[in-house]
């Protein structure tokens, strides 16, 4: 006698998914390497080796905006694969104070560096909210999923509200005034491709796709790249330091 499967079982992912993946450790070392690309284009136009609004043409921005967007989806889908199958309290919560605490001093150091502009809801913050909001959502069917991530995204550009104005609200992203920070990414609109990470990786569990690409590994080329893809955070925290050093004595030896 057969019995049918629970209606969740094909959202399930494989106990094999949970593992590395080096698909998705190798499309974190792209964004890392889009950010840096970005960041020293910024370092140059910080220290006059290059016009000083060179990173906030529209190229540039664009190159912004879609790192920041590929970390945010990158990190839902990868809520699903680490959690899909059941909550595991005591890695969500370290890897939670590990961002927490990476965000801290990402703020503190642009507190330091650069007063009147610093990060106080940056990339790090934004990933650290979503994963809590995308715990709370983990059991949303995908279609209210796609629906929320529409919606978040859609809100703050056509609506803002004085109610938000306050500095606390600001991580909301839909108060009325203007934020001055050299990187700010608040859930609205950010958790937008989170939310669509999320429901993607629902969509591939559906398709049974996640054991299939577990299988898959690249050439030994690119194994830089992974162990930068499975290091992600540490790259994140030291490579603008390195970048800002290497600009630093260029801009010396030509001075």
């Amino acid at each position: 006698m057969q019995y049918a499967r629970p209606p969740t079982a094909d959202l399930v992912p494989p106990a094999r998914a949970a593992a590395r993946i080096a698909a998705l450790d190798l499309a974190r070392a792209c964004a890392l390497v889009t950010m840096a690309v970005f960041h020293l284009v910024f370092d140059l136009a910080l220290f006059g080796l290059i016009a000083p609004d060179t990173a906030m043409q529209p190229g540039w921005r664009w190159l912004a905006y879609l790192t920041a967007g590929s970390f945010l989806f990158l990190a839902g889908i990868s809520l699903w694969l680490a959690h899909g199958r059941a909550i595991r309290w005591s890695g969500f919560l370290r890897r939670l104070a590990g961002l927490i605490a990476a965000a801290c001093a990402i703020t503190l150091a642009t507190m330091i560096a650069m007063p009147d502009a610093f990060i106080f809801f940056g990339i790090l913050h934004a990933i650290a909210a979503a994963s809590l909001v995308g715990l709370a959502l983990l059991r949303l069917p995908i279609a209210v999923l796609m629906t929320l991530a529409i919606v978040v995204f859609w809100l703050p550009q056509h609506m803002r509200f004085a109610l938000f104005d306050p500095a606390w609200l600001w991580w909301t992203g839909l108060q009325a005034t203007s934020i001055r920070s050299v990187d700010y990414v608040p859930l609205f609109p950010w958790l937008a491709p989170f939310l669509l990470g999320l429901a993607t990786a629902k969509l591939m569990a559906r398709a049974g796709l996640w054991g299939r690409l577990a299988l898959w590994q690249p050439p030994g080329s690119v194994r830089p790249l992974l162990w930068a893809g499975r290091n992600s955070l540490l790259v994140y925290l030291i490579h603008q330091p390195i970048l800002i050093a290497l600009v630093w004595g260029i801009a010396q030896m030509r001075a």
